[in-house]
């Protein structure tokens, strides 16, 4: 007789849990307008010049100048794992960009991601980590775009996967990711790494690509600086895990940052040509604090027996190598397209390559990178002087550019064979 009472105290508690988890949700997604500014501002031109140099040091043009003649007018498209996102215009323009954006606006997209009108903004814009900018220097940011040709670029529609497209549920992602504790100097360390700890952290972004990534697109928090992905190409550890078959040192790094170039290591590819484009025209004592920090993680690297410490022509496989046919197939290769460069050596000003037992895109756990620079080389930005490579995707199939990648992978960095390298052949050779 008490059952129908019991269902209907039952269906009123789960109504009323309903209710209550619906409105958490709604205090959790719902964000308010900020109010659209009414004159334009004016700002000191100090201001304005560490604003240009933030830029430079956060990349920002990387990815809203896809178009060198509409700065900062958005529009590149990011592949994610939940669809394509577009980055947005921040020049200005008061009609489709932040023109009408007051330093309070700035700030919340700053540190919390969320655009003036109150909609989130996806994740490929690192605010997780701009957060932790001192508010000095987000005004100074500030007063630099605001102080931009203002161009007129609406912003493309973003092409995401159901149900990643309804904007609210990243405020869920930021519940798991988004630390806005403030940054804090390590009283252990020198000024000069806390520089570069502070820029690397909040500013540089580093950890956005060389921090692993959990399924929901979030950092690793439990694997920092463990190797991660730009573009598709493996962003290697920068720590103990670090691949680089010779060890670091600080002056290198700085070499490397500024120029994309080293004694001893690669030339940068990929991703890592644009980080360098903007580090040449920052501020040198902010890339020396950079390479410092980064060198102080670096450093923690065991020292490696590897073929790196002799450098000279790759040898012939071995009669018994049970991979034989593969092998040799990967040494033609190897000795008619590669060795004319990469057996000569390279010194800092000449036009030769690195010997290959050096390259780190060999010691790397994943073999993008070193696919990536076969297909398609290694090229300076339009108009720029830098180290050349051309690729080959048009001359090799997936057999040989597999065969080559499995022949430098062992004789060359004498490493065990990558797993799956064939399946990586033919997604990074994808259209």
């Amino acid at each position: 007789m008490d059952h129908p009472r019991r269902k209907r105290h039952v269906g009123k508690w789960l109504l009323a849990a309903a209710i209550v988890l619906a409105g958490v949700a709604f205090a959790i997604m719902w964000r308010p307008a900020i109010a659209p500014l009414t004159a334009a501002p004016s700002f000191d031109q100090t201001r304005i010049a560490r604003g240009a140099n933030l830029a430079r040091l956060g990349m920002c043009a990387s990815c809203h100048t896809p178009d060198l003649a509409k700065p900062f007018a958005g529009g590149k498209p990011m592949e994610t794992p939940f669809g394509t996102v577009y980055s947005t215009n921040i020049t200005p323009d008061p009609e489709t960009g932040i023109g009408r954006w007051s330093p309070d606006a700035f700030t919340r997209s700053m540190r919390k991601g969320v655009s003036r009108d109150g909609h989130h903004l996806y994740p490929a814009f690192p605010y997780n980590h701009y957060t932790r900018m001192t508010q000095a220097d987000i005004d100074d940011l500030y007063a630099y775009f605001m102080t931009r040709p203002a161009i007129h670029a609406p912003a493309r529609d973003n092409d995401m996967t159901f149900p990643f497209g309804f904007r609210p549920l990243v405020a869920f992602w930021n519940v798991l990711y988004l630390d806005d504790t403030a940054w804090e100097a390590d009283p252990k360390q020198s000024a000069e790494w806390n520089r570069g700890a502070y820029l690397a952290g909040a500013v540089a972004h580093c950890a956005a690509c060389h921090t692993p990534r959990t399924m929901l697109g979030g950092p690793d928090l439990s694997r920092p600086l463990d190797g991660g992905e730009a573009e598709d190409w493996y962003a290697p550890a920068l720590n103990a895990r670090a691949p680089s078959p010779l060890p670091w040192t600080r002056e290198q790094l700085h070499a490397y940052l500024r120029t994309g170039i080293a004694n001893d290591h690669a030339v940068a590819g990929g991703p890592m040509q644009d980080v360098v484009m903007h580090l040449a025209q920052a501020d040198e004592r902010d890339v020396a604090a950079l390479a410092t920090w980064t060198h102080s993680h670096l450093a923690q690297a065991p020292a490696r027996s590897t073929p790196a410490q002799q450098a000279g022509s790759l040898p012939e496989p071995k009669a018994d190598d049970p991979d034989l046919q593969r092998m040799r197939t990967g040494y033609a290769l190897y000795a008619n397209s590669c060795a004319r460069c990469h057996d000569a050596g390279r010194a800092p000003s000449s036009g030769t390559a690195l010997p290959l037992q050096k390259a780190v895109a060999l010691y790397d756990p994943d073999p993008r990178s070193l696919i990536h620079i076969v297909d398609d080389g290694i090229l300076p930005p339009d108009g720029e002087p830098g180290r050349w490579m051309p690729g080959y995707r048009t001359i090799l199939t997936d057999e040989q550019t597999g065969a080559l990648a499995a022949y430098l992978r062992k004789y060359g960095a004498g490493q065990p064979a990558w797993p799956d390298l064939d399946d990586a052949v033919r997604k990074a050779r994808a259209p």
